[in-house]
């Protein structure tokens, strides 16, 4: 499965890196993992996911099942990449 990036450019879906990202957020290896199974289960069939629909689906899931780890990872998003 392809990853569509912001810039228009394609990668292959990895999801190493949601686990990486879960980590630095603060979650543990257990919950990045899970999240990072269910995320790509999610899009089992596609082609190809934009990664503003990865990031969505991360979040959602981070939401429900790790607040804490949820509000580390947009604070971050709100001051270094400047997202909302």
């Amino acid at each position: 499965m392809e990853a569509k990036r912001r810039d228009g450019t394609s990668k292959e879906f990895a999801r190493e890196k949601i686990v990486v990202a879960v980590l630095k957020s603060g979650g543990a290896l257990d919950l990045a993992r899970n999240v990072a199974s269910e995320v790509e289960a999610s899009f089992s069939g596609r082609d190809a996911v934009t990664t503003e629909e990865i990031r969505t689906t991360v979040l959602s899931r981070l939401k429900i099942g790790a607040p804490e780890v949820y509000d580390s990872w947009i604070a971050y998003d709100k001051e270094k990449k400047g997202r909302q």
